[in-house]
């Protein structure tokens, strides 16, 4: 509370969040040379790990990533790598090192005891309503960036209704924090700021996002989930020595795409983690929800505004996310949206599709979906 009201100093910050790492395991990365994570602050849609990742392992660049599972109306990169049937997220520090090492990239949950000092500060932190502080928030993520090894940080801080920060100011701010304690703590770190005001891509849900995933790699990427991409991917490159232009990085980029290495190496790390490759190679193969119900608008119109955070919380309501961590997910749940901010509504449009295990739950999701979309002139 203290910490909450009157803020912390730099230093103070750095010191908190070093101390936070080392209350428990520290991976040691060294013997892969330069390795660069990338943490997004969450957003809902945000399938740009399962992209991003292979991309740049398939360029060179040794991708070792611990990701987080969703809680609340955020999803997490777990949940979505476990919608694919067989695919093993819980493996051991040695076997983690020995993937990386083996084919150049591995995506697993937090298994080792990585800044367990966070979570309970993390705990108390929700239970005293102060975790919308910056030093707090700012030296939780940093601990555990910096236990699980990288050298080399890129963050994806984003902003709007479906993130944590709210507005633009308040993400800079934590942006320029997290910069800082990277320096101190011998981390070279950048900071990418993305709106999070509408769900990134077209499918919000687990299955529905590898499916989307798939299809970016495949060379079919929707443009605003492209940017972040690229964005990032640019800069994972710079930090890592491939090239210090940016523009030339995501051209770089792009031809990984096209000539299929990024998807090759995505089934490279499904086949060596125990998923079922022939999924990704043909994604009709993945469980369908019982009912998809399309949401159709009786208006025209161009949608002006659709917040991430409603159709976070109605995703969730439909069982892709949960709100207490022992909440069980249904991974082939979730929202497919056909119209986003800015394309037109004619009268009669099927402006969405609800995928949905429970006939009740879809009517009500079509409903509230409707009330989502907000149309103007």
């Amino acid at each position: 509370m203290a910490i909450y009201i009157n803020g912390m100093k730099e230093e103070e910050t750095t010191n908190l969040t070093l101390a936070m790492a080392h209350s428990g395991d520290i991976l040691d990365l060294s013997e892969l040379g330069n390795v660069v994570d990338k943490h997004s602050t969450g957003g809902v849609g945000d399938k740009v790990t399962l992209i991003l990742a292979p991309i740049i392992a398939s360029i060179g660049v040794p991708v070792a990533k611990m990701s987080g599972r969703g809680l609340g109306f955020t999803g997490g990169t777990i949940d979505k790598l476990e919608a694919i049937p067989g695919y093993k997220t819980n493996v051991s520090e040695k076997e983690f090192i020995e993937n990386v090492k083996k084919i150049g990239i591995s995506l697993i949950g937090q298994t080792l005891n990585l800044a367990p000092a966070d979570k309970k500060i993390y705990a108390l932190r929700d239970a005293t309503s102060t975790t919308s502080s910056i030093p707090l928030i700012a030296s939780s993520i940093m601990s555990k960036k910096i236990a699980a090894g990288a050298n080399k940080i890129v963050l994806d801080v984003t902003y709007g209704s479906g993130a944590f920060m709210k507005t633009k100011e308040k993400a800079q701010e934590l942006a320029e924090a997290m910069i800082k304690i990277g320096k101190l703590a011998n981390r070279e770190t950048i900071a990418i700021i993305t709106p999070m005001e509408q769900p990134l891509g077209r499918n919000i849900g687990n299955t529905l996002e590898v499916i989307e995933a798939v299809e970016a790699l495949n060379g079919n990427m929707q443009e605003d989930v492209k940017e972040v991409v690229l964005e990032l991917g640019s800069n994972m490159l710079k930090l890592a020595g491939k090239g210090n232009n940016l523009e030339e990085n995501k051209e770089k980029m792009m031809e990984y795409i096209k000539n299929g290495k990024a998807l090759e190496k995505f089934k490279e790390l499904v086949i060596n983690q125990g998923g079922d490759v022939t999924y990704i190679e043909n994604t009709e193969k993945f469980k369908k929800a019982k009912y998809i119900m399309p949401v159709v608008l009786e208006k025209n119109g161009i949608v002006k505004e659709l917040k991430a955070e409603e159709i976070g919380k109605l995703s969730v309501f439909l069982g892709a996310g949960r709100l207490r961590k022992e909440d069980k997910i249904e991974p082939e749940v979730g929202i497919v949206l056909n119209k986003k901010i800015g394309d037109t509504v004619i009268k009669n449009d099927i402006v969405a599709y609800i995928h949905a295990n429970d006939e009740e739950k879809a009517k009500e999701a079509v409903e509230r979906l409707k009330n989502i979309y907000q149309l103007g002139q």
